[in-house]
C-alpha cells in the first residue's frame, strides 16, 4: 500500500520541476524514500512472522525487548517511569521500585541509566529548582525492587554509612532451580572474581572457601585464605517449593558483587531462574531448565535464554532517625512466574 504514494510523489515532482536534471535528482530521492519504506515494511512483516503464537513465549519475547526499549526512550520519559515507580518519599529520601533491565550507572553501550536522570526526576517530584537526587546504594541491572535515593549529599552519606556498617536490613526474594538443603540456613563463604578460560574467556565472581576436603582421607582441612577474596555471608529461607523450583527469602549480611547469585548457584546448587551467567562455570550458555519447569512455563528450552533474572529486592529496613520499613511488590513477570510454577506464598 505504501509503494503507490511513493510512485505518485515521483510523478508529481517530475511534472513540477520540468527540468531533466532537477527531475532526475528529485526522482532519485523519491525512489530512495520508496525503497526505505519497502525495507521497513519488509522488516515489520518479518517481525510479525517471528512473534510466537504461544502466549507464554510472547511474554518471554516481550521481556527480552524490555531492556533494549529502556535504552531507546528519551531521558524525560525514563524519569516519568521512575516517578510512577515511586513508593515512598519524605523530606530526606525518595524510594522507587526499580524496573527490570535498567542499569544504575552508565557505561559502554548504555544510553539511559538511573544516575543520568536523577536531576530530571528531582524536578518532576518537587519543582524546577530542586537539587538532583543522590544514589545511596546500587542494584544490578537485572534486579528489581527497593532503591533509596537521597535529597541531599549529607543524607546520602549517612545512608551509605548505614549500609557500610551493616545497619540496613535487606530482604530479597528469588525464584531458584531446585530446593536448598537444609531449607533454612546461612552461607558463609568468601567470594573472589576470577577469569574463566574457555573458547570465550570472561570474568565471573566465584567462591573462595577457607576449607577443603583432604584428598587422602576426606577430612576437612583449612587452607590459606585468598587475599583478593571478600567475606560474604547470606542468610536464606525456603518460602515455597513446586515444579522443581523454589521461592527463597534471602538476607545478604554483606554486600559483595553478585553475592546472592553466587551463593545460591555455587554454594547451595540452586541458581536463580533466568541467571544464565551463574548456571554454568566454564561457558556462556542459556540456563538448562528441568522438563517440569519448561512445561509449567509453556516454554521451549531453545527460548530459555530470554528468561529474565528472577531476583527482587523485596524489603529494606532503614534506621534513619526512626525505623523506616520499605516494601516493594515483585514486578508482574515475577508474579506471573510464581503463579505458573504454583509457588504459593502468604501475603507479606
Amino acid at each position: 500500500m505504501r509503494r503507490r504514494p511513493a510512485a505518485g510523489l515521483v510523478r508529481a515532482v517530475r511534472a513540477i520541476c520540468g527540468s531533466g536534471r532537477a527531475a532526475a535528482a528529485e526522482g532519485l530521492r523519491a525512489e530512495q524514500l520508496a525503497g526505505r519504506l519497502r525495507a521497513q515494511r519488509s522488516q515489520e512483516e518479518k517481525q510479525n512472522r517471528e512473534i510466537p503464537k504461544d502466549p507464554a513465549q510472547r511474554w518471554v519475547q516481550k521481556l527480552a525487548m524490555l531492556s533494549k526499549q529502556l535504552q531507546q526512550i528519551h531521558p524525560n520519559v525514563l524519569a516519568k517511569v521512575l516517578k510512577q515507580a515511586t513508593v515512598y518519599q519524605n523530606e530526606e529520601i525518595v524510594v522507587i521500585n526499580k524496573p527490570y533491565g535498567l542499569p544504575v550507572h552508565g557505561g559502554p553501550g548504555i544510553k539511559n541509566c538511573i544516575t543520568d536522570v536523577l536531576p530530571i526526576l528531582a524536578k518532576m517530584l518537587e519543582n524546577m529548582n530542586a537539587k538532583p537526587l543522590h544514589l545511596c546504594h546500587r542494584l544490578d541491572k537485572e534486579t528489581t525492587g527497593v532503591m533509596v535515593l537521597a535529597r541531599s549529599k549529607e543524607v546520602a552519606d549517612r545512608i551509605r554509612l548505614l549500609f557500610k556498617t551493616r545497619q540496613v536490613e535487606k530482604i530479597y526474594w528469588a525464584i531458584s532451580l531446585g530446593d536448598p538443603d537444609p531449607a533454612e540456613g546461612i552461607v558463609d563463604i568468601p567470594i573472589v572474581e576470577k577469569e574463566v578460560r574457555s573458547h570465550q574467556s570472561h570474568y565471573k565472581m566465584t567462591l573462595a572457601p577457607n576449607y577443603r576436603l583432604s584428598p587422602e582421607d576426606g577430612k576437612v582441612m583449612k587452607i590459606r585464605k585468598n587475599r583478593n577474596a571478600e567475606s560474604a555471608v547470606t542468610r536464606y529461607r525456603l518460602l515455597a517449593s513446586s515444579s522443581a523450583c523454589s521461592l527463597l527469602e534471602l538476607q545478604p549480611i554483606t554486600g559483595v558483587k553478585h553475592q546472592i547469585r553466587v551463593h545460591l548457584a555455587y554454594g547451595l546448587g540452586c541458581p536463580i531462574l533466568g541467571d544464565h551467567k551463574y548456571s554454568h562455570w566454564s561457558k556462556l550458555a542459556p540456563q538448562k531448565l528441568p522438563e517440569i519447569t519448561l512445561k509449567r512455563l509453556k516454554l521451549e528450552q531453545s527460548k530459555a535464554r530470554h528468561l529474565p533474572l528472577h531476583l527482587h529486592a523485596h524489603r529494606l529496613s532503614l534506621p534513619l532517625g526512626q525505623q523506616i520499613d520499605l516494601i516493594c511488590k515483585p514486578p508482574l513477570f515475577f508474579q506471573k512466574t510464581l503463579k505458573k510454577l504454583d509457588l504459593d506464598v502468604a501475603n507479606d
